[in-house]
């Protein structure tokens, strides 16, 4: 019996989901690195917006790669559609950062890169949600297994930064505090690099390492025949 005809479409989506998962890889460093304020001043001042529109941009790029790939899967689609308009938002708000390291006393500017940062958090949790809806449809147990385990950690991670940063801001605009809650703040305001550490570069570390296995599993579906 003869096998049947390859799909004509299969290879070049799979081409594509290759470019986009790398995309993804080296753009969250930059997106991050272009987010540090002192970074952004102090190493990249003179190119403007740029940095930040260069590292949405590409985040923006490796999204849209992805979502070529199998288009009929229903809830892969959903999944891809959010982390595509979360990519969007953030390519709209990037250049805030610059705006804001020039006029730090804008609150537009202000409230424009807080909004950036819970819409950035968002979109690191849709990615692992896509991540997780991507290595469902490969054939790789092992991928599957170690992605749905590490999501899980680091999905929990970016829900406890988002919660921890929305109720700084509550705090934040509170006439007055009682002195139990202030001294708590202040204590979380001093453990900041610690925190940043584990609730942002934790789930981006997690993130990456996920996007860099899944494209080792497309490309070694790819040649040993099994996509």
């Amino acid at each position: 019996m003869p096998d049947p005809a390859p799909n004509p479409d299969l290879l070049p989506s799979l081409r594509r989901l290759v470019r986009g998962l790398s995309a993804l890889f080296w753009g969250l460093p930059l997106a991050l690195l272009a987010g540090i304020p002192n970074v952004l001043n102090d190493v990249l001042r003179d190119l403007g917006p740029l940095p930040p529109l260069l590292a949405a941009g590409l985040l923006l790029f490796g999204v849209d790669e992805l979502g070529k790939f199998q288009p009929q899967e229903r809830v892969w689609q959903q999944a891809w559609e959010r982390a595509r308009v979360l990519a969007l938002v953030n390519l709209g708000l990037a250049p805030f950062l610059f705006f804001w390291g020039r006029v730090p006393e804008s609150n537009l500017f202000a409230s424009m890169v807080v909004l950036l940062v819970f819409t950035g958090l968002y979109f690191l949790h849709a990615l692992n949600v896509v991540l997780q809806r991507l290595a469902a449809m490969l054939p790789d147990e092992t991928l599957r297994a170690d992605t749905t385990t590490f999501t899980h950690y680091s999905l929990a991670l970016i829900r406890a930064m988002m919660v921890l940063l929305a109720l700084l801001l509550a705090l934040d605009f509170a006439p007055a505090l009682p002195p139990m809650i202030e001294s708590a703040v202040e204590a979380v305001f001093s453990m900041r690099r610690g925190l940043f550490a584990v609730l942002v570069l934790a789930p981006v570390a997690i993130t990456m390492t996920l996007l860099w296995k899944t494209k080792e599993a497309v490309l070694a579906s790819i040649f040993s025949g099994k996509a």
